[in-house]
């Protein structure tokens, strides 16, 4: 496989340096591996951090900024962040009115989250913790226990991070989270493997003909193997795989997700094929979000999350952002 890169060593460091060049409104601590908003900590604001292993890129550090994380923690690719860089990221992001960590149910990142919960209590940081489990194709998995974290991230971080930015306190932005991860459902559909820098060639076999449905973000196997199928066939099974668990009552954001290799021709396409299924299915769309957004490298494949929204949650929603890869009303 041919990558755009020096060494597989230096692949996260190497990026640093670039997001810190491109975005002097961040501060990027290389060495370290914390990205965070150049004005932190804000007065009389809760702090939000979240992160993960790297190659799931805009996310995290793509979101840090006004109206969503105050702080991203990337690790080495598909690995977990140590916790000693989410204990210097809430130190740093830290206003006295306490912080959130946003964490993706993946073992490794619950575990170190937790042990950094407990550096930055010892450090008189209040935190309170949310895990975004949102994941219908398979309880367990090679990464978990439970569903696996994917596509509501997006939602839980601008969400919870709009509630942050008005003031709200931290049990108000805490309970936001909640509702959200708990509101939303995803479901992803592979095309082709991902391949990381250190492998240097497709992570698993997936053959020409053949497409896994319900991967997780890593690549992980996913409920099953398959043919290849249309963009019409794949919103079909997609979107119904969301709506028997997620039994929506109400409008719904939606977002459609690349997983990295997939051209927004595409995704525009597949788009409507999801908007048609919902519509079928009586299910009103409120907002929609297209995009390589929550990604695997450079897998080729998509995915479908939907996220019940009231009246308030669609207020947060449409609040300003200010992020390298979300940005509207600033």
């Amino acid at each position: 496989m041919k990558m755009l890169i020096n060494v597989p060593e230096t692949v996260v460091a190497d990026a640093l340096r670039g997001i810190a060049a491109a975005h002097p409104e961040l501060t990027v601590d290389v060495e370290n591996r914390v990205v965070v908003r150049r004005d932190a900590p804000v007065t009389d604001k809760v702090g939000l951090i979240s992160g993960g292993g790297s190659g799931h890129e805009p996310l995290h550090a793509g979101f840090v900024g006004p109206g969503m994380l105050d702080a991203a923690c990337p690790g080495e690719v598909f690995t977990s962040p140590v916790p000693d860089q989410m204990a210097r990221a809430a130190a740093a992001v830290d206003a006295g009115k306490g912080v959130l960590f946003i964490v993706k149910n993946y073992t490794g990142d619950v575990m170190n989250f937790d042990m950094a919960m407990e550096l930055a209590e010892d450090e008189g940081v209040q935190v309170a913790k949310v895990l975004v489990n949102d994941d219908v194709a398979v309880t367990d998995s090679l990464y978990t226990a439970g569903r696996r974290g994917t596509g509501a991230t997006l939602f839980v971080e601008k969400l919870a991070g709009a509630a942050a930015q008005e003031g709200a306190p931290l049990e108000r932005v805490e309970a936001v989270a909640r509702q959200v991860n708990e509101a939303s459902r995803s479901f992803g559909v592979a095309l082709s493997a991902c391949s990381t820098p250190a492998k240097g060639s497709p992570t698993f076999d997936l053959p020409a003909g053949e497409l896994e449905l319900g991967i997780g973000i890593h690549g992980e196997p996913g409920r099953e193997r398959r043919a290849m199928m249309t963009s019409r066939e794949i919103a079909d099974f997609a979107v119904d795989a969301v709506l028997e668990d997620l039994k929506p009552t109400m409008p719904v954001l939606l977002l459609v997700n690349g997983m990295g290799a997939t051209p927004l021709l595409e995704l525009y396409g597949f788009n409507a094929e999801v908007h048609r299924v919902l519509a079928e299915r009586k299910v009103p769309v409120a907002r929609s979000l297209v995009g390589n957004y929550v990604t695997s490298l450079d897998m080729a494949g998509c995915s479908v999350t939907l996220c019940q929204a009231d009246e308030e949650l669609l207020r947060l929603w449409d609040a300003p952002v200010g992020t390298p890869a979300l940005r509207w009303g600033m």
